[in-house]
């Protein structure tokens, strides 16, 4: 069964925008602090909603295509393992640093925890895109 994947898609976009904004701040001399903060917090925020996106995509793509049961109640590792078994991902344990900071975002009012997860969604959205590639190759 094909799924609906342009959410996912709309997410990525908004996501490399955000990405290519910063990246062309990053030459502006000008730019604040507070400018910073805010413009890392939008990245941080495109990470969330496409990291959320990314896993529950993953979920259903297994539970369409593979069994509804192989990753229902699992811990993210196991869907993760599964997932690249299947050919979505390719590195399990890297999709489990991006989990780690998914769960750090609620406590980036850290300015530590805060640059930490900003560096990690850096890595993210090449992982990202491949998962979409991989996602929309095998949608049918």
């Amino acid at each position: 069964m094909s799924l609906d994947i342009m959410s996912l898609q709309k997410a990525l976009e908004s996501y490399r925008k955000a990405i290519g904004i910063i990246r062309i701040k990053e030459l502006d001399e000008s730019v604040t602090e507070d400018e910073w903060a805010l413009l890392r917090a939008g990245v941080i925020q495109n990470f969330e909603f496409t990291y959320e996106l990314c896993w529950k995509y993953m979920k259903r793509w297994i539970e369409e295509n593979i069994s509804p049961n192989i990753v229902s109640g699992v811990p993210r590792i196991e869907l993760f393992r599964v997932a690249a078994q299947n050919g979505l991902i390719d590195a399990p344990q890297t999709w489990m640093i991006y989990h780690k900071a998914r769960n750090q975002t609620s406590h980036i009012y850290d300015q530590n925890i805060s640059e930490d997860v900003y560096l990690v969604t850096l890595d993210f959205l090449d992982s990202a895109n491949n998962f979409y590639e991989c996602l929309e190759k095998r949608n049918v």
